[in-house]
């Protein structure tokens, strides 16, 4: 079982690799069915890791909508053929920002 505080690390990597792609903004997200799909895997990774942190860890993060997020995954990944893209780009815009925050503040500076 890996460790909560390496699940948070991914997070924090998929939130990087969505904003390496996504920072020539909305247009080209709508325009480039790539540039969906590398966001809806890794916003799958996320919920993924968020649904496999225990629940002591999510605790200790209290401001941050783990129900959302893991709710998220569930809908990119059972309903593939309907998903909404302004849905997605509406996390990519306005939430991946304080998640990432958050988890940054909760694991502290790192240490290499």
């Amino acid at each position: 079982m890996r460790d909560p505080r390496e699940r948070l690390r991914d997070i924090l990597e998929a939130i990087d690799n969505i904003k390496r792609y996504t920072t020539a903004g909305r247009d080209v997200f709508e325009k480039d069915e790539l540039v969906q799909s590398w966001c809806v895997r890794h916003l799958q990774i996320i919920g993924e890791a968020a649904r496999s942190l225990p629940e002591e860890t999510r605790k200790s993060i209290p401001e941050l909508p783990w129900s959302d997020i893991v709710g998220m995954r569930h809908v990119l990944v059972h309903n593939y053929f309907g998903i909404d893209t302004e849905l997605v780009w509406n996390v990519v815009e306005n939430q991946l920002g304080t998640l990432k925050t958050a988890i940054e503040t909760f694991l502290g500076p790192r240490t290499v």
